[in-house]
């Protein structure tokens, strides 16, 4: 059986047996939102890898003038808003209308919540959907509450969920495991290194996140606050992101005597290299994730990752080896962690050696094409 991908042209039987023409590969990339995210990141980079393989692709947005529609417009491919409607019905007829418009083979959605549409959509016009879970599955099914979280997880043929634990959530909550695919977020190893020199002194410890309750951005201030007391060391932090916490935790920092010279809050950052490579240490403090983008992109930084030991992030982070887990509940365990990696340079340097080593060998950007291959292979021949 021969994959429609990498230059072959598509000749041979397809989905439900249908037979695929002989030219490339159609992919039509349905995404909610085109903002800057971590999803969003990745649909980038989708859309890139699927150039290499001599697809073609075009993306379909619920929303327009977000960040990453100027990135992907500069590959040169469209990016077609049909979200205008608030209506799902209207919205479903332009997402269908689109896709009979570009001959779509396959149809894969970027976020949870566009999930249905997709596969609506590309079985009216005879297409293989992919649906996404990007977060635990478990998360995204509740968000979206118990009807429209239900439809959203059970109705694609195939889901590409972003982490094991998604995908074992996913079978706990009835979804077939032959249905599921892993593909892992990956990160560009070429434009996140590690610095070559650092400039700045005393020891940095980042957070990088949405400023709302689930990424608990309090949980860093307060250790920041305790390793700042226990040490010597010249400690500081930065936060990087912006939200509706913004105030709060601004005002929870003053109070912890933070502000102006121990935290610093960055707001949106549209370029992050230069921000990991002035840093030491990246702290993870979320109460729920899927496989954050933040943490492999300050591996292939060079950065040790101390970091909660939810959702997906123990598949990429290794306890003792490229940095530590701590238990959520336990901000006692949180604090030790960081105050230990402060002081021990060594330890601190060779954790980040590593996890460079490890983004390198399993979550590279060219690792890519050939998972893009394999769930592709999947979603048409199954």
């Amino acid at each position: 059986m021969s994959c429609p991908l990498s230059g072959v042209q598509a000749c041979t039987q397809g989905h439900k047996g249908r037979m695929l023409p002989e030219r490339s590969l159609q992919v039509a990339l349905l995404a909610g939102t085109l903002a800057q995210g971590g999803a969003e990141r990745q649909l980038y980079y989708i859309a890139r890898a699927l150039q290499t393989m001599q697809a073609e692709v075009r993306v379909l947005c619920l929303t327009r003038g977000e960040f990453w529609e100027s990135e992907i417009r500069k590959l040169g491919i469209p990016v077609i808003w049909v979200g205008k409607s608030q209506q799902r019905p209207v919205r479903l007829a332009r997402i269908i209308r689109e896709l009979r418009r570009c001959r779509a083979d396959i149809v894969q959605s970027q976020h949870f919540y566009t999930n249905l549409y997709a596969a609506v959509a590309a079985r009216v016009v005879g297409a293989a959907e992919i649906g996404a879970i990007r977060s635990t599955g478990s998360a995204e099914r509740r968000a979206n509450g118990v009807v429209w979280g239900s439809l959203h997880l059970r109705s694609p043929r195939i889901i590409a969920a972003n982490s094991q634990q998604a995908i074992r959530n996913a079978v706990r909550l009835g979804v077939p495991s032959n249905r599921l695919f892993c593909l892992p977020n990956v990160v560009d190893t070429e434009y996140f290194r590690p610095a070559t020199r650092r400039t700045t002194e005393g020891i940095r410890l980042l957070a990088v996140g949405r400023l709302v309750e689930q990424k608990r951005l309090d949980r860093f201030l307060r250790a920041l606050a305790s390793v700042c007391a226990r040490t010597d060391v010249p400690v500081s932090g930065i936060i990087v992101g912006d939200g509706p916490l913004r105030q709060h935790l601004e005002q929870m920092a003053r109070e912890l005597n933070l502000l102006p010279e121990r935290v610093e809050f960055r707001g949106l950052v549209s370029d992050m290299q230069a921000v990991y490579q002035e840093s030491d240490v990246l702290v993870l403090t979320s109460d729920c994730e899927g496989m954050p983008n933040v943490v492999l992109e300050a591996m292939a930084s060079g950065l040790a990752v101390v970091a909660t030991a939810v959702g997906g992030v123990p598949d990429i982070v290794k306890d003792g080896e490229t940095g530590r887990l701590v238990d959520p509940r336990q901000e006692a365990g949180l604090v030790e962690a960081l105050a230990t990696l402060v002081s021990e340079t060594e330890s601190r340097q060779k954790m980040g050696e590593r996890a460079r080593q490890q983004v390198e060998s399993r979550y590279s950007l060219q690792r890519l094409p050939g998972m893009l291959m394999s769930l592709y292979e999947k979603a048409l021949f199954a």
